[in-house]
């Protein structure tokens, strides 16, 4: 199992616990995650994903996932799909970042309602360098976040955001030595609030999240798989 369920004082925990590949994910990785989340959902109203280890918090998709991809994988990306369900959640989610998240590791903070970050965090979407974009909802939710100019500056000329610029762009809330611990102090905070307000909250301020950006994103990326591939 390299996705790791608990439940720790009304908080529900996600770790991603493959530390000799970065964290880096497989379809049943994915998959582990989202029965992770629909778990949690059933007994908690805030989750804190974080990584084991100390180098890195996710790498994004494994290479051998990539390699093997196709336009169709591209037009029902896994990934997306598994982002989607973080991002449209009931719960609140917070992402620990300790280290470098990376393609779609960025992708999967960037799905999460709150970011907090160690000093050694860094976030990077490097796909046009490959031929490809951030498909699993990079392109949207980063322009979301920073705007436009920023979200260019990662995403078409490569720029990684450290920790202090991260917070310093409103990618990230805060800083702190240790992500995790102030996650967990965070998630008690907010496991003491309404339930129900927490979610209508939350829906109202994600209403402007454009679902055709994300089906843009896909086709896009089916087209640029498809090119690799003649």
């Amino acid at each position: 199992m390299s996705i790791l369920v608990d439940i720790r004082q009304e908080i529900g925990l996600l770790t991603l616990d493959r530390p000799s590949k970065a964290h880096a994910y497989d379809r049943q990785h994915l998959l582990e995650l989202k029965a992770g989340l629909v778990r949690l959902e059933e007994s908690v109203s805030v989750v804190v994903i974080s990584a084991t280890g100390s180098r890195a918090f996710c790498g994004g998709a494994d290479l051998s996932v990539i390699q093997r991809a196709d336009p169709l994988d591209a037009l029902d990306l896994l990934s997306q799909r598994v982002f989607n369900a973080i991002a449209a959640s009931p719960l609140v989610t917070i992402a620990a970042v300790h280290g470098a998240a990376v393609a779609g590791g960025c992708e999967l903070t960037l799905a999460c309602d709150l970011r907090v970050v160690g000093p050694a965090a860094r976030f990077s979407l490097p796909e046009t360098a490959m031929g490809l974009i951030p498909s699993a909802g990079g392109c949207t939710r980063l322009t979301r976040l920073v705007g436009p100019g920023r979200a260019k500056e990662v995403i078409l000329g490569g720029a990684t955001v450290d920790a202090p610029t991260a917070v310093a762009w409103g990618l990230a809330g805060r800083m702190v030595d240790d992500p995790r611990a102030e996650a967990l102090t965070m998630a008690a905070h907010i496991a003491r609030r309404d339930p129900v307000a927490l979610r209508l909250a939350k829906q109202i301020i994600d209403h402007d999240e454009d679902p055709r950006s994300l089906a843009a994103e896909r086709v896009a990326e089916a087209l640029l798989y498809a090119r690799r591939r003649g």
